[in-house]
């Protein structure tokens, strides 16, 4: 019953009912008490109309001090109330906007809001710029964070969230947008329980917003070229593939590796190669539409995710289009480069459920486009699994192959047409596998190359050869002896040139003993560090010579430029060459233009006493082929020689 009637009744009016009951009380008492005492204590009636006068003052004087000393201490209290309210806002106003936050203040059923000038400080507002309300501060809302901000503040209401929290972007009076975490409580409800005042802060988040951006920026792009990195890429993947399998759509995911890619980057700087992986990215972003994927995976490999496209012919055109801008040469700076792509392509479902299985499959593919000559495409198959799978283990043995001593050195002789003398040899590396018997240097040269291995290998080689060449300088002092040196081992950044120089001190040679056969393709792209090998070679007294001629791209500009003293034609020419044949023609050509430009040639490939004997009419200085002798070991080799130091003919 208490309750219900403090429920009714206010604690203002409990006070003044309290104040008039004292004061009914008193009067009460006051009229019968006195009364009935004056009338017993005056007989006369003059007297006690006289004193009833008296009484009448006195009662208002009382009664006017009772109520004077009520009143008083119900205002002094309501004061210290009023004081106390003050004093508590004043810290509570304080203790928020001292953080730099902005305040506001919500009557909610009128709509009226109030906002400290903390508050408009923040946003560059003035205080009579925006209106007191709280839809006014609805229309700041960015409208892709409205439909959240309101739900939070509902979501409260309701009781869904014990607290209100809320983060959304306003917009400032300069038209800029600061993002803002906004909390609040509500800090009085009607009788039925609904909020009638909500209290709370604004706080510019801004900063630390822009930071979690960054953060996921720098989690998620790779920030040379802007373009998804392998995070992204394996998460966009999984939801494209995901999505196929609700729309029974198709996704094609191209895996790119650009071909050479490390030689300019060793030979033009890592500035360059970081400006054309660029150039790259740009490129592969214009061949795809905006709903697809280019992500860079790492290094000079790229990724692409096409979803949507049922037609091989679509896929086929961009793969296409990627080539071709891939070959158009990139303008760096002062530099033009050149470079190709080779793509890998594997088809969700057809080859693979899962982004792993994807991936791998299309990075076969990609290796069997770079095996079948580079800058094309290439489809998976599942013999490619057996394949990679062939490579993984050769790669693996390779490591392990110089430790446990498995290279052999073997020499071909190289004759001189015009008496059948060997004066030169060829020195060619072979390995004996434990398991697999003699492995084809064919078979493991390239992979030797693409792991980097080859630098090791090569100088073993030379070591070896320079080695047995010191054993061979009494009894053959005018052998020379060619070692090749791929474009790999150039643009390494070990100083292997430098090595091989000491090497030959050591063992007291002289350069003269030794030819470094190269590749056309290593002249054409040659930059400051291969042209500065290639003369140290010279200093030393090494001779140049040009292997495989005529498969390559050199021309005579660089054959006189680099000062080429042997050229050896390719076994494709020379193995078909018939008299007036068109192989026999060119073969022709080779042999008067080096001669013109001094240098001396040597025919690859000779198998027949009829090649041999075409080859020697047209002017050829030596010839090297199985009609004389294939690849044989240091004994074999030496029985050739001691034949030859005899006056032995080969013809």
């Amino acid at each position: 019953m208490n309750q219900l009637f403090n429920k009714i009744i206010s604690k203002l009016d409990l006070i003044v009912l309290r104040i008039v009951g004292i004061y009914l009380a008193l009067g009460l008492l006051w009229i019968f008490v006195s009364d009935s005492a004056l009338f017993k204590l005056i007989a006369n009636h003059e007297e006690l109309s006289l004193f009833n006068t008296y009484k009448g003052v006195a009662f208002i004087l009382v009664t006017a001090v009772i109520l004077y000393s009520l009143f008083r201490r119900t205002l002094q209290q309501q004061k210290l109330v009023e004081q106390s309210l003050q004093a508590s806002e004043e810290r509570w106003k304080f203790a928020l906007e001292g953080s730099g936050d902005g305040v506001w203040d919500w009557d909610i059923p009128s709509d009226h809001v109030f906002r400290s000038a903390r508050w408009h400080e923040i946003y560059g507002y003035t205080e009579n710029e925006i209106a007191p309300t709280a839809t006014a501060g609805r229309e700041l809302v960015h409208p892709d964070d409205l439909n959240t901000q309101v739900g939070d503040v509902q979501d409260y209401f309701t009781g869904d969230k014990d607290i209100y929290v809320s983060e959304f972007r306003l917009r400032c009076k300069d038209g800029s947008w600061k993002w803002t975490l906004s909390r609040g409580m509500v800090v009085t409800r009607s009788e039925d329980g609904k909020p009638i005042r909500m209290i709370g802060t604004h706080t510019d988040i801004t900063n630390r917003k822009t930071s979690e951006a960054q953060v996921t920026h720098l989690a998620h792009y790779d920030q040379l070229t802007g373009l998804p990195n392998r995070v992204l890429f394996l998460d966009r993947l999984r939801q494209d593939i995901k999505k196929a399998q609700r729309t029974g759509q198709s996704v094609t995911l191209m895996f790119l590796d650009l071909d050479k890619f490390k030689e300019v980057n060793d030979s033009l700087g890592h500035d360059i190669g970081d400006m054309l992986l660029k150039g790259v990215a740009r490129r592969l972003e214009s061949c795809v539409r905006e709903s697809d994927t280019v992500a860079r995976m790492g290094g000079d490999e790229f990724t692409i995710i096409l979803s949507d496209i049922n037609s091989q012919i679509n896929i086929e055109r961009i793969a296409q289009d990627i080539l071709e801008k891939m070959t158009t040469p990139f303008h760096l700076g002062d530099e033009v480069i050149h470079v190709s792509t080779s793509i890998g392509i594997s088809n969700y479902p057809k080859d693979g459920n899962e982004v792993e299985l994807l991936l791998k499959n299309a990075d076969q593919a990609m290796y069997a486009a770079k095996e079948q000559g580079r800058n094309r495409f290439q489809y998976f198959t599942p013999i490619m699994q057996e394949e990679a799978l062939k490579r993984m283990r050769l790669i693996s043995d390779l490591w392990g192959a110089l430790n446990d001593n498995q290279f052999r050195v073997y020499y071909q002789p190289i004759v001189d047409l015009a008496t059948g003398a060997v004066f030169k040899a060829e020195a060619l590396i072979r390995w004996q596998h434990p398991t697999r018997g003699l492995v084809s240097p064919n078979e493991f040269i390239p992979v030797a190359e693409d792991t980097g291995l080859i630098v090791d290998i090569g100088d073993w080689l030379f070591n070896e050869v320079a080695s047995q060449t010191a054993k061979w300088k009494q009894r053959y002092p005018n052998l020379q002896v060619s070692v090749n040196k791929s474009p790999v081992q150039f643009r390494s950044v070990h100083d292997n040139c430098t090595n091989w120089i000491e090497q030959l001190k050591q063992l007291g040679l002289s350069g003269e003993s030794f030819i470094v056969e190269i590749t056309e393709g290593l002249l054409l792209d040659a930059r400051d560090s291969v042209i500065n090998q290639l003369n140290a070679f010279r200093e030393a007294g090494m001779k140049i010579a040009i292997d495989d001629f005529g498969t390559g791209y050199s021309s005579l500009a660089y054959l006189r430029k680099f000062d080429i003293d042997f050229v050896k034609i390719d076994r494709s020419f020379t193995s078909n060459i018939a008299p007036n044949s068109s192989d026999m023609v060119l073969c022709e050509a080779i042999i008067e233009m080096s001669h013109k430009l001094g240098m001396k040639v040597i025919a690859e490939g000779v198998e027949t006493n009829e090649q041999r004997d075409l080859l020697r009419s047209a002017g050829c200085d030596f010839a090297q082929g199985y009609l004389y002798s294939k690849p044989v070991t240091i004994d074999q080799f030496e029985s050739l020689l001691d034949a030859t130091q005899s006056n032995f003919s080969l013809d």
